[in-house]
């Protein structure tokens, strides 16, 4: 027997998939432990060795892909917690980091009093070096390597951990970069060095330095809990190297990882759209929203036409970042998200969050504020006793005194009232993202199906549809763990970027392009091949960032393999043109267009995973397990309404809402007025019973 291990660490709970090459997956769940996350994993590691009887030392041993998603580089960006860290630009540029492009968030754009982003390299170690190289790759003024030493010495001096590299058109010429880059490593030789040349060499000086500053800040700390989580496994008889989720889609070896810190920060959500296309597939699906909703955060991702949507030269966290990674919109709305009355008195729900320590009042671990996840147990919809199949005792009572205490008694309304009232203003949250990432990107939401990830999705994604506008909501069983099952279903995945600046007139250079494209492949199928995989299970995917001449800001183009030539040019115009249509409802068929920039997306895949199909049912009823009072309107009545075990629920069972199924790790609340069936892939099938 060999087995595939999944393990995805977010900020309440950390989830285990074990899938095994006779189409068995099994789902576990233990509490996160941010302090150290190998207690977390050493727990789950223990579910697994009881579940299946065997010892961990074997389990692991039959291990062929051993994969982890991480939230400790999200976790040190939010906290603040990163490295000591200092920057090497050009003279002149010292203060770039702070302009910022003379860019304000949306929503403060016109708020004087909206603090400025806390810098992550203070103002006295962002040191400048004489050098200056022009747009057009020719040395002005030669690299003056004093400057250089200079910097290390107050490096040393001033006790930074890491440093960041980035100078002024290094992706014109990078001869002064990289040599600048190689004093610092021989003069700081225990300094994690990050160079934006190496990280993200695009246009943009703004971005590409800020990447590289990111990426210097979050770099020790990704390695030492990338060398911890190794040695554990090592030590607990993993044979296989770990791997690592990348927050571009895909995996990534150890050592890549460590000098990519900055792919790490979205790498918890970003496996979830894998995981949906597994989920849609046996639907024909092509279209679907993911949604995840943990103990902490919210997350939504969108696919159109079997394609998720890429993020480039965002501002996440308020902090600009280059590098390629799945769009994402993560909202502070998990099940431990406090609710709180404001000084209008009005209440609010998040962002701060109860997390795994202390958690929600029910959960019994000192918790006194009231939670989302206190109000689904006010409202019927949680099992009044415990949770993940038992494993976790609540305290019904404790949820209800906290929400009668902090939210009834101080608004003057009934418990039931103030209960629905959190669960509602969480979803109008969550409904809200939902839209961001669909109607204001010109899609339809009523064109895809929402799919539910995450422990507490199920008991908020009818609402959310029915609110949204979505016909069809899925929930597979393995919801709660659904982006640890993702990482499994992945591949290795590497991105290789060039600035090209270059005009799509009779002078380009289309013969030179390809060439670069090539030269780019070429290196990355390079590194997969001296990872053990197989050119023939490498894949290639092109883009280019292109705009029409005199715009600011580019569209990111796929080409998929598309070769280019003076064949192909007319199609790569109009792949342009139609994607420029999409996001801004026009296009300029006439006008010139320019590239700036190109990347080579290069895949390893790793195997496919074929889980077991449900029984038949035919004997829905019989998985009836008993009924409770559930709260489902504003005015707080109460419902009483069916409850059934999923586990006893078979292939075809369809089942009228209001209705609860309870899975051991989590619970799907079918409001009134939909249905679900159990598709035999392990999915709910949730639609209107109108439609």
């Amino acid at each position: 027997m060999s087995y595939r291990l999944g393990v995805d660490a977010g900020g309440t709970f950390t989830d285990f998939v074990l899938a095994d090459d006779q189409g068995q997956v099994h789902l576990f769940k233990a509490t996160s432990t941010p302090e150290d996350g190998t207690q977390a994993i050493a727990a789950g590691l223990a579910q697994i060795s009881e579940k299946l009887g065997r010892p961990v030392a074997d389990i692991l041993a039959d291990t062929t892909l051993c994969v982890n998603g991480t939230t400790v580089a999200l976790n040190a960006l939010i906290q603040h917690k990163g490295v000591k860290t200092g920057l090497i630009c050009t003279a002149g540029h010292e203060d770039s980091l702070e302009i910022r492009l003379g860019h304000k968030e949306e929503g403060y754009r016109y708020d004087a009093d909206y603090p400025p982003a806390r810098q992550l390299v203070e103002r006295h170690l962002r040191l400048p070096v004489r050098e200056r190289v022009l747009a057009d790759g020719s040395i002005r003024t030669p690299l003056n390597e004093d400057d250089v030493r200079a910097a290390c010495e107050t490096f040393r001096r001033e006790g930074v951990q890491a440093v960041a590299v980035s100078l002024l058109w290094s992706v014109a010429n990078g001869q002064h970069e990289r040599r600048v880059t190689e004093l610092v490593r021989e003069l700081l030789p225990e300094v994690y060095v990050s160079s934006g040349l190496e990280v993200f060499p695009q246009m943009r000086e703004y971005t590409r330095t800020s990447t590289a500053v990111v990426n210097a800040y979050l770099g020790p700390v990704l390695k030492a809990y990338v060398d911890r989580i190794d040695q554990f496994y090592r030590d607990q008889g993993v044979r296989v190297p770990v791997r690592y989720f990348q927050s571009n889609g895909g995996m990534a070896a150890r050592d890549v990882m460590v000098s990519r810190a900055v792919n790490a920060i979205n790498s918890g959500p970003a496996s979830a759209p894998r995981a949906g296309a597994w989920v849609c597939e046996p639907l024909g699906l092509a279209n679907y929203i993911t949604v995840d909703m943990g103990g902490t955060s919210f997350d939504i991702t969108l696919t159109h036409q079997g394609r998720t949507n890429i993020s480039k030269d965002i501002d996440f966290l308020r902090y600009r970042i280059g590098s390629p990674m799945i769009q994402v919109e993560t909202l502070g709305a998990g099940g431990g998200s406090i609710a709180w009355i404001d000084a209008l008195g009005v209440l609010n729900v998040g962002p701060q969050s109860a997390g795994a320590q202390p958690g929600p009042a029910c959960y019994q671990r000192g918790g006194t504020l009231p939670t989302v996840t206190d109000a689904n147990v006010v409202l019927g919809y949680l099992n009044p006793t415990h949770l993940l199949g038992g494993r976790l005792e609540i305290d019904a009572s404790a949820a209800a005194d906290a929400i009668t205490r902090e939210v009834a008694q101080p608004l003057g309304i009934s418990l039931e009232r103030a209960a629905h009232g959190m669960y509602s203003i969480v979803n109008n949250s969550m409904v809200n993202g939902i839209r961001r990432v669909s109607i204001e990107r010109g899609y339809d939401p009523r064109d895809f199906a929402l799919i539910g990830a995450g422990g507490a999705t199920g008991l908020h994604l009818t609402a959310l549809a029915q609110e949204i506008g979505c016909r069809t909501v899925l929930v597979p069983k393995l919801a709660s763990g659904l982006c640890a099952f993702g990482q499994l279903l992945s591949d290795i995945r590497y991105n290789r970027m060039a600035a090209t600046p270059m005009r799509l007139d009779e002078r380009a250079d289309l013969a030179g392009l390809e060439q670069r494209f090539t030269e780019l492949e070429a290196d990355a199928v390079q590194a997969l091949e001296s990872e053990g995989l197989a050119r023939k299970d490498i894949h290639v995917q092109r883009s280019m960032d292109m705009r029409y001449v005199g715009q600011v800001h580019e569209c990111t183009v796929d080409l998929g393999d598309l070769r280019i030539s003076a064949d192909t040019l007319g199609e790569i115009r109009q792949r342009f043109n139609d994607l420029h249509r999409q996001l801004f409802t026009y296009d300029e068929p006439d006008s010139l267009i320019e590239i700036v920039n190109i990347e080579a997306t290069v895949s390893g895949r790793t195997g496919a995973v074929q889980p077991g199909q449900i029984a038949a049912g035919g004997q829905a009823q019989s998985a009836r397990s008993g009924e409770r009072d559930m709260v489902f309107a504003g005015d707080g009545s109460r419902t009483r309404t069916p409850v059934y075990d999923g586990q006893r629920l078979g292939a075809g069972d369809l089942l009228d809402g209001p209705v609860v199924i309870e899975e051991p790790t989590t619970t799907i609340v079918v409001q009134p007025g939909w249905r679900v069936r159990l598709h035999a892939s392990g999915t709910y099938v949730i639609t209107r019973q109108d439609a």
